[in-house]
């Protein structure tokens, strides 16, 4: 039997709105895994009015469907994006780059929200109200949203980035720790998109000095 959260849905905003929020804005990052580039992080505040059609979570959508409701959610919603760089995350950890990236998006919103549906189990040390739901992209519109635009962003740069950084296939792998990407890396060496805090990249450094 299918579960309740089998696609999402506005569930979650619609209680708040019965509480009396008016403007809340679902959260989602992109790049917490890889071994290399950005963490990228959206708010969103959907338009209930005008929702485009077809919004899920970003996982399971397919490239060319993500990039056209990523086009229809930037018309219709309100939406602010927030980075963190690899120097942010090897400086303060992946985690709290996330936050850093999740709060910056949140001031980036042209309209500030009164409620935030944060996917995660964590908080954001915001001064708006947090709400924190696990798997949040797969029960919140909202959030699932926010989810397609911090992935569509963060391929975008990903893709961008292999033009720079031509030996490292990064838009094929977007950064994340594949076969191919960590063979790459063994045989050329680390680039400055590599985040050295995390262990397949910080143990290929350790046994290139040795």
């Amino acid at each position: 039997m299918k579960n309740s959260y089998d696609k999402p849905s506005l569930i979650f905003e619609e209680k708040f709105f019965r509480k009396g929020y008016r403007r809340i804005a679902g959260i989602d990052e992109a790049g917490r895994g890889p071994i290399a580039g950005p963490v990228v992080a959206a708010s969103v505040i959907l338009d209930q009015n005008n929702i485009p059609k077809g919004i899920n979570d970003s996982k399971k959508l397919s490239p060319a469907s993500r990039e056209i409701i990523f086009h229809q959610i930037m018309l219709t919603a309100i939406v602010g994006i927030g980075i963190g760089d690899v120097e942010k995350i090897d400086s303060i950890n992946i985690l709290n780059a996330t936050k850093y990236a999740m709060n910056l998006s949140v001031e980036r919103l042209d309209d500030k929200p009164d409620l935030l549906l944060i996917d995660g189990n964590f908080t954001i040390n915001n001064n708006t109200q947090n709400i924190p739901i696990i798997s949040g992209d797969t029960k919140s519109l909202s959030i699932a949203a926010a989810s397609i635009i911090a992935k569509v962003t963060r391929d975008n740069l990903m893709n961008k980035f292999s033009h720079i950084f031509t030996k490292y296939k990064f838009a094929k792998n977007n950064g994340y720790p594949t076969k191919d990407h960590l063979n790459i890396v063994n045989n050329f060496g680390i680039c400055s998109l590599h985040r050295k805090s995390f262990k397949p990249i910080n143990k290929i450094i350790n046994k290139n000095n040795l």
